[in-house]
């Protein structure tokens, strides 16, 4: 249960600090910017343990980088899915 929370936690923060570092205006609800959010910290986090970077001594920069750029990814997929602008 706490992992979820954890989840939904990260997914707000990737999702609201991708969507300030897009240009422009996305429209999209706070319910699709934590899932699109929760989505690029788990690709992230996947990406960094392939790389093996995942656990590190200190801060976990490059995993939280690599999630916020994934998340970045996941909502651009997601506007240009459905059309949005």
């Amino acid at each position: 249960m706490l992992s979820f929370i954890g989840m939904i936690i990260a997914g707000a923060i990737f999702g609201a600090l991708a969507r300030l570092i897009m240009p422009g205006n996305q429209n999209i609800s706070v319910l699709w910017t934590i899932v699109l959010g929760a989505v690029g910290a788990l690709i992230g986090g996947a990406v960094a343990s392939l790389f093996g970077v995942a656990d590190t001594p200190g801060g976990d920069w490059i995993k939280w980088a690599l999630s916020l750029v994934a998340a970045i990814v996941s909502i651009s997929v997601y506007l240009s899915v459905t059309g949005r602008k």
